[in-house]
C-alpha cells in the first residue's frame, strides 16, 4: 500500500528519442531509513530521481507522497513538498559565504524592509550547524572549503526548509574518508528525525554499510530490491552487471619479463623518503595506502611532474633524470592521474582531441596536422577500447566516468607507452566500468606492459597486483605477493 511509505513511485516510464531510460520502476521510501539505488552509468539511476526531485515529468506512472498522489512541476514544488535533491556537482555560490550560501533563497529580513539581518542569518547558521554536529567558519566564503565541506553546506541548506526527503546523488564521491565518516554521522542524525534519504551510490560496500534497504536498476527496469538482512557483495554485483564477483576481477598470471622501471632510493622534500622497488614487464605493480601516505606524491615523482631531492629512476637499465613530464612521456611512461576532469582531460576539447593529444607529433608533418590520420588513430582506440559515445568529434564532458576514464588510457596506449603509472584508475566510476578497465589492464599485461597501480581501495588490489607495497608516511612499510596478501596485513602496515 503506497500510504505505508512516505514516498512511493509506481511503474514510472521515462524515455528520452532513441533511449527508454526507465521502464515501469517501482520504488519506496520509509520515514527515518537510507534506501540505497544502486546501478551502472546509464540503469536510470539518475532519471528516476529527476523524476523524483521535479526536473523530469514521467511519461506514465504515478509518484506518492504518504500515500497522496501529487504530480511534480518543477524542482520548486518538490522542495515545497519537502523533497530535496543534492546533485553530484554541487550548487553553491562559491563567493558568497558559508551563511548566505545556507540561507540562499530564504536570507532573514531586518528591520527595515529590503535589508538582511546580517548577525541574524550567521547566528542561525551557526546554530543550525551545531545541530548537525559540524564546526565551520559561517563566514568564510564557500571557496575556502573542501569538498566534503561544501557537500556538508548544501546539506545544512535543505534543512533551512520542511525536509521530509533527502536524495543524494554520488554524494561520497569527491570526499576523502573522514569527510566520509562525518556524512555518514549526519545521514544518521537526520534519519533518526524521521527524514528519508535517498542515497545513490555506485560504491557497493558503502551501500551495503548505510542503507537500510537497497534497489539495483540495470537498463531502466529494477534488477532486484534487498533488504539489509539479506544483501550480499556478490548479489549486488550479480544484479549490477549479470556477472558474479570472481568475474570481476580477469586477471591472466602470465611470466613476467624484464624489470621496466627501477627506484632507488627515492626521496623529496614534500615527505618522500628512501622509496625502491622494481617493476616488471607483464605486471601489475599495487601500491596501497590510506589518504596522506604519499601514494600521489611519489606517482607525480615517478613522471615528472615534482622533482627528487635525492635517489635514483632508472627506465629499462638506463638512469634517467626526469626533467618534466614531456620527458618522462618520451621514455614511454604514461600516466592516469587521480583527478581524471582537472588533471587527465581537457573538457572543452573532443574525444579526438583528448585520445591523440599526447602523440600530436606523429600526426603532424612539419607545423601542419594531418587531420585524417588523426581521426583514424583516434578511432583506432575508440573502437578497441569500446569507448561509448556518439563520435570521435563529440566533446568528452558528454561522456560518462568510465569512458572518459578509457579515453585517457587510450591516450597514453596512441603514445606507445610501455610503462603506465595508473593513480586511482578506477575512482568514480561504476562496477561495469571498472570491469572493463581490469580487463584492459590485464589485456596491456599480456602484451609486456608494466603497470604501476596506485589504489586506495583493498580490494581490488588484492585481488589484480602480482605484487603489493604498502605506503604509510611516505615510506614503504611492507610489501607482499599476490598469494600471501592478506587484509590484515595490508592495513597493519598502512598504519604504522
Amino acid at each position: 500500500m503506497t500510504s505505508d511509505y512516505l514516498l512511493a513511485a509506481e511503474e514510472i516510464c521515462k524515455a528520452f528519442p532513441g533511449v527508454q531510460a526507465l521502464d515501469s520502476v517501482n520504488f519506496n521510501l520509509r520515514a527515518g531509513e537510507v534506501h540505497a539505488i544502486l546501478g551502472e552509468n546509464g540503469a536510470g539511476k539518475s532519471t528516476l530521481i529527476k523524476v523524483l526531485g521535479g526536473v523530469y515529468q514521467a511519461d506514465s506512472g504515478c509518484v506518492y507522497l504518504n500515500g497522496k498522489e501529487i504530480k511534480l512541476q518543477d524542482p520548486r514544488h518538490a522542495q515545497q513538498l519537502g523533497i530535496r535533491v543534492i546533485h553530484q556537482e554541487l550548487n553553491l555560490l562559491p563567493q558568497l559565504s558559508v551563511a548566505e550560501n545556507i540561507f540562499l533563497g530564504n536570507i532573514p529580513g531586518g528591520r527595515i524592509s529590503g535589508f538582511v539581518d546580517w548577525k541574524e542569518m550567521r547566528a542561525r547558521a551557526e546554530n543550525l550547524l551545531a545541530k548537525l554536529g559540524l564546526s565551520l567558519n559561517v563566514s568564510a566564503p564557500v571557496s575556502s572549503l573542501s569538498a566534503g565541506e561544501q557537500q556538508l553546506v548544501e546539506i545544512a541548506q535543505s534543512l533551512t526548509t520542511d525536509l521530509r526527503i533527502l536524495i543524494m546523488d554520488e554524494p561520497s564521491a569527491a570526499l576523502n574518508d573522514t569527510e566520509v565518516e562525518t556524512l555518514f554521522g549526519l545521514l544518521k542524525t537526520m534519519t533518526e528525525s524521521g527524514i528519508g534519504v535517498i542515497y545513490i551510490t555506485h560504491r557497493i560496500a558503502e551501500a551495503i554499510r548505510i542503507a537500510d534497504r537497497i534497489t539495483v536498476l540495470r537498463d531502466g527496469v529494477v534488477a532486484g530490491s534487498l533488504d539489509d538482512g539479506a544483501v550480499s557483495e556478490e548479489e549486488l554485483v550479480r544484479l549490477m552487471v549479470g556477472r558474479s564477483l570472481d568475474e570481476m576481477y580477469p586477471r591472466s598470471w602470465t611470466d613476467l619479463g624484464e624489470v621496466v622501471l627501477e627506484a632507488r632510493e627515492l626521496t623529496t622534500e614534500d615527505g618522500l623518503s628512501d622509496i625502491s622497488f622494481q617493476l616488471h614487464a607483464g605486471e601489475i605493480l599495487g601500491i596501497y595506502g590510506l589518504m596522506g601516505a604519499g601514494r600521489t606524491k611519489l606517482a607525480s615523482a615517478l613522471f615528472g611532474v615534482s622533482h627528487l631531492s635525492r635517489g635514483t629512476i632508472i627506465v629499462r637499465g638506463q638512469e634517467v633524470k626526469l626533467r618534466s613530464p614531456s620527458h618522462a612521456r618520451s621514455l614511454g611512461l604514461g600516466y592516469i592521474p587521480v583527478e581524471r576532469k582537472i588533471e587527465g582531460l581537457v573538457m572543452p576539447l573532443s574525444v579526438r582531441k583528448n585520445l591523440t593529444l599526447a602523440s600530436m607529433g606523429r600526426y603532424s608533418r612539419g607545423p601542419f596536422l594531418q587531420e585524417q590520420r588523426e581521426k583514424a588513430g583516434a578511432q583506432h582506440w575508440a573502437d578497441l577500447l569500446q569507448i561509448h559515445m556518439s563520435s570521435i568529434e563529440a566533446t568528452i564532458a558528454g561522456l560518462s566516468g568510465g569512458n572518459q576514464q578509457k579515453v585517457v588510457v587510450g591516450r597514453w596506449l596512441d603514445a606507445e607507452s610501455k610503462i603506465l603509472i595508473m593513480n586511482e584508475p578506477t575512482r568514480g566510476i561504476d562496477v561495469g566500468a571498472k570491469i572493463e578497465i581490469y580487463t584492459l589492464m590485464d589485456d596491456l599485461c599480456r602484451q609486456g606492459a608494466g603497470i604501476l597501480m596506485f589504489s586506495s581501495e583493498m580490494q581490488e588490489i588484492l585481488a589484480i597486483a602480482n605484487r603489493i607495497l604498502v605506503m604509510s608516511r611516505g615510506r614503504i612499510t611492507g610489501e607482499s605477493s599476490h598469494e600471501k596478501a592478506t587484509q590484515e596485513e595490508l592495513m597493519r602496515c598502512a598504519v604504522l
